[in-house]
């Protein structure tokens, strides 16, 4: 299968709540590429590439995020390929 990349944006209760480690997990688990950020506004910021079928599993997590996390919405974009100078908050 082809290797694609998504860029999501979650909002909600998705900082202090263990967001990024439990992201970084899941998505390393999965052997996904990329990493997940802080954002200024609150939300929280994945980029990962890797199999489509993947990537979807992935977002699903997304939608609900680990025990603590309130998730009120989740936006995610196909990206053509990881950006060359991404510094995440944490690879995987």
């Amino acid at each position: 299968m082809q290797a694609s990349c998504v860029r999501c944006v979650v909002r909600g209760r998705v900082q202090g709540v263990f967001f990024r480690a439990s992201t970084r997990e899941v998505a390393r688990r999965l052997g996904l590429r990329g990493g997940v950020s802080n954002l200024p506004d609150g939300s929280v910021e994945v980029i990962a590439c890797g199999e489509a079928e993947l990537l979807r599993e992935l977002q699903g997590w997304l939608e609900k995020g680990p025990p603590l996390a309130r998730v009120e919405s989740l936006r995610c974009e196909e990206l053509p390929a990881l950006p060359a100078r991404y510094r995440p908050d944490l690879a995987f």
